[in-house]
């Protein structure tokens, strides 16, 4: 079902965005908080919502816009690694490039921050002029955010690298948080007053929505992702005094808000801004067109997101305060584990055979369940009972017969030193592609694969990484209990 009405999303965030450059004499750093595309978070608690509507809808600006990539000189350091693609901040920043471009986005620069002479960052700008990239050193600021009379300065952004820009609207973004997009934006007004320019500032981030109460599951959900981080959603009290209005906000813009009002006070002698609130330009909002759609959805998010915090925990040992915090949020959205109605079922079905299982929920509510066998794990068994299902196929036709699978194991364990024989995933899958070209069952069951996205599953047992990357790339919204397989 349809929670969110991305056709209006696109019309007028678009629209929200011209009006904010105009406000600003033509030049607008706009500071892009999340992803600009591949947003599933986004699409997952706003059913509807595609993962590139941002990057849609700023393409209407294209013309008018350029993009700054902004990358700290710590996460260089640290070769601090993206979780959900496995590669490098630095190598991010080169597939965020092309793929900008690749839409017709241009790219002007990169800035490269918090440069303290680290070696590392000195020899990825090199890297970056080689390339032909312009890239730009700005500095750590002692005493930043809190030493205004610095910052606000020839000694604080004073002493950053300009960063030259053509276009009446700059988008700020970065492979990940705490690259320092904020400063970047405000250095830029600083040098650009320095050199006649009055240029304005906005934020756009999705999350949490400004006007959908502080408590709305869409809201919660924004915290049970952002649990490491710590975030919390709050009152934006600054709002509430200048308009007696309520907003949404959350700790970390509400608790630089004093800072930024000095800064820009400093610069500009006044600011344009009231609240932190009144400095986004968030149009998600107004676009939910069915809102129980979005609040199951999103309650869904945030059992989802406890699973992957009590898997990590799991795997790691690490302090379990994600998985506590997230426990509260629960009491919060006043849900549990058992109103996700796959953890159910899959629980349901182990409890009846003794071995790991797993279920999943398709579009029409009906639910299919697999369990261990001693030839496939519990989602590859999942698959096929759920392309069979769809595709008509009686429960009992077996897909992939025996004498195909039993070599499969014996190449897994005799010759690549595997410890478990049974098929993954993608085995099966493969072994389905090889069968469908004589098989019309298995042609059939192959062509359900996409009726699978959107769908949601769970697993009584921890997956492999490849499991859980085929699930991903198949739509599927998968949660595991934080239980180790040992069969």
């Amino acid at each position: 079902m349809i929670g969110f009405d991305n056709d209006k999303y696109l019309r007028i965030q678009s629209e929200h965005i011209k009006e904010r450059i105009a406000k600003f004499g033509n030049k607008l750093y706009l500071e892009l908080g999340g992803k600009l595309f591949d947003d599933h978070h986004a699409s997952r608690v706003l059913p509807g919502f595609q993962p590139d509507s941002k990057l849609r809808m700023l393409s209407q600006l294209s013309d008018s816009a350029e993009i700054v990539i902004v990358i700290s000189a710590v996460d260089i350091e640290k070769n601090k690694v993206r979780a959900d693609l496995g590669i490098t901040y630095d190598e991010d920043v080169l597939r965020l490039r092309s793929e900008f471009q690749n839409r017709g986005f241009f790219v002007g620069s990169v800035v490269i921050t918090h440069y303290n002479g680290q070696s590392s960052a000195s020899a990825f700008r090199e890297r970056l002029e080689r390339m032909g990239i312009k890239a730009y050193y700005h500095y750590i600021i002692e005493g930043y955010p809190h030493n205004v009379a610095l910052i606000d300065s020839d000694e604080g952004f004073g002493k950053n690298d300009y960063v030259e820009t053509s276009r009446p609207l700059v988008i700020v973004t970065a492979p990940g948080p705490g690259s320092g997009k904020m400063a970047v934006c405000l250095s830029q007004l600083y040098n650009e007053h320095k050199r006649g320019v009055e240029a304005g500032y906005a934020k756009f981030e999705t999350f949490p929505v400004w006007n959908l109460p502080l408590k709305h599951p869409v809201n919660i959900a924004y915290e049970a992702a952002t649990a490491d981080l710590n975030d919390v959603n709050m009152i934006d009290p600054f709002h509430l005094e200048a308009y007696n209005n309520i907003a949404i906000n959350y700790n970390r813009d509400i608790e630089i808000f004093p800072v930024l009002n000095a800064l820009f006070e400093g610069i500009y002698g006044e600011n344009p801004y009231k609240s932190p609130t009144d400095m986004g330009v968030n149009m998600v909002g107004f676009c939910i067109s069915n809102d129980d759609v979005c609040c199951q959805a999103s309650k869904e998010e945030i059992i989802r997101r406890y699973y992957s915090a009590l898997n990590k925990f799991a795997e790691s040992g690490m302090n379990d305060a994600e998985v506590n915090k997230i426990a509260l949020l629960f009491k919060q959205a006043k849900i549990s584990t058992a109103d996700r109605k796959t953890t159910v079922a899959a629980k349901e079905r182990q409890e009846k055979s003794g071995v790991p299982s797993s279920a999943i929920e398709l579009a029409d509510g009906t639910i299919i369940t697999a369990e261990s066998s001693p030839l496939l794990g519990p989602s590859a068994a999942l698959l096929l009972n759920a392309t069979k299902h769809l595709a008509g196929i009686d429960h009992s036709v077996k897909l992939i017969p025996q004498e195909m699978i039993e070599p499969i194991q014996k190449t897994k364990i005799d010759y690549l030193g595997g410890k478990n024989p049974r098929l993954h995933t993608d085995e099966v899958l493969v072994a389905l592609s090889v069968l469908s070209k004589e098989d019309d069952n298995c042609r059939r069951a192959l062509a359900q694969l996409p009726e699978l996205r959107g769908c949601q599953a769970h697993s009584t047992v921890m997956l492999s990484f490849v499991d859980q990357k085929i699930f991903k790339k198949l739509g599927v919204g998968l949660t595991c209990d934080p239980v180790r397989s040992n069969r």
